[in-house]
């Protein structure tokens, strides 16, 4: 009897070894959070809201990064990503871009534990992105680079020797960079010259020579995976143009070149610089933050960009200045960083991609120099 009580233990620790580890995150009681960064200059902080099972948010502690933000007003950083959380939701990632470093937190609901701080290899951080345990942090001054680091179960982020790479130019306006779904390929965009970068990732982590793509449509701003592996990247648009942003995808070929799969889908909108994918790849939608409203486009299996019926999907309330955008974890909720009201809006996610205005939360400052959305 105690031998078959012996063995049946060792199957059970045997079958429980072989799981994978859930994330703090995942682990928790709450149904979910929010988090928003405020960039003050003074010192970074944490916004941290619980998410309810409604999609409703209750805002709770904020968390000190330990590091300085850019301050100013109104979208300062000029970037998606200043605030990531990693792909199995246990770490949040944020950028210090006045004290040029990047701050690490371990995620318990909606609570936060800072574990690490380090410099960020340049000057004024403002985007980073995660792929297994590679992350890579762009810096928009100076020299414009991006620079790696190896992130360990920990938390802990240790840089990767030689993993320097320099963008087209100085001050190019770098604005957001991401890693493919397979994570062979680091896409970087700059504003200022209406550029993406590809940077093939190889085995030790560091980056393989640039290429350099010309946006198909005016005003690149910001770049973001779909799971089937099209690149996506927001427009603003020319210069003067009346609603005339938009939003393009693209193939990555295998020496990192992009080829346009669907180009410049007009977003209806205008300063379209945000957007957020559903985690299924179905839908991708745009915050256009100059007039105050998201549009709404299905994701095709090639990659391809149809929009929603009428495109705009969602209006906020006027003066909103709709930044950063994220999508909760399971799918079902969106949320905005409305710079001039203050506000996190909250939209249900349709079936068919349509969305569904929930209410807002507040407890921020408006007008104030908030950047960086993240939601679990």
């Amino acid at each position: 009897m105690v031998s078959r009580i012996r063995t049946l233990l060792l199957v059970m620790l045997a079958i429980g070894a072989g799981l994978p580890a859930r994330s703090n995150a995942e682990t928790q009681g709450s149904t979910g959070a929010v988090f928003v960064m405020t960039n003050a200059a003074s010192g970074n902080e944490i916004i941290a809201y619980k998410r309810n099972a409604d999609g409703s948010l209750e805002q709770g502690r904020s968390f000190s990064t330990g590091g300085r933000g850019s301050g100013g007003v109104t979208d300062p950083l000029g970037s998606q990503g200043s605030l990531t959380l990693t792909d199995d939701r246990s770490f949040l990632l944020a950028v210090n871009a006045g004290s040029g470093s990047i701050s690490v937190f371990l995620v318990h609901g909606d609570s936060l534990s800072l574990v690490d701080r380090v410099p960020c290899g340049g000057s004024e951080p403002v985007a980073v992105a995660q792929h297994g345990n590679v992350v890579y942090v762009v810096n928009a001054g100076g020299s414009s680079n991006v620079i790696g680091f190896r992130l360990d179960r920990n938390g802990k982020l240790r840089p990767i020797p030689h993993s320097i790479a320099f963008l087209t130019s100085a001050n190019s306006g770098a604005a957001s960079l991401s890693f493919s779904p397979d994570g062979q390929f680091l896409l970087v965009t700059e504003k200022l010259n209406n550029r993406i970068d590809a940077f093939h990732v190889q085995l030790d982590g560091t980056l393989g020579p640039i290429a350099v793509t010309a946006g198909v449509g005016p005003g690149t701003f910001a770049v973001l995976f779909a799971p089937n592996g099209a690149a996506l990247v927001s427009e603003t648009g020319p210069a003067g143009g009346n609603n005339a942003s938009a939003i393009s995808s693209y193939a990555v070929a295998v020496n990192g070149t992009l080829s346009p799969i669907s180009s410049s889908v007009p977003t209806q909108g205008a300063a379209t610089c945000w957007q957020a994918v559903t985690p299924n790849g179905r839908f991708v939608y745009t915050s256009n933050s100059a007039t105050s409203t998201i549009s709404g486009f299905a994701i095709g299996t090639n990659g391809a960009l149809t929009p929603l019926p009428g495109t705009i999907a969602a209006t906020l309330p006027t003066g909103s200045t709709n930044l950063d955008t994220a999508i909760s974890s399971d799918g079902k909720f969106l949320y905005t960083l409305d710079s001039g009201t203050g506000l996190v809006s909250i939209f249900g996610i349709n079936g068919d991609g349509s969305l569904t205005s929930l209410g807002s939360a507040g407890g921020l400052s408006a007008a104030a120099g908030f950047n960086g959305i993240a939601a679990i």
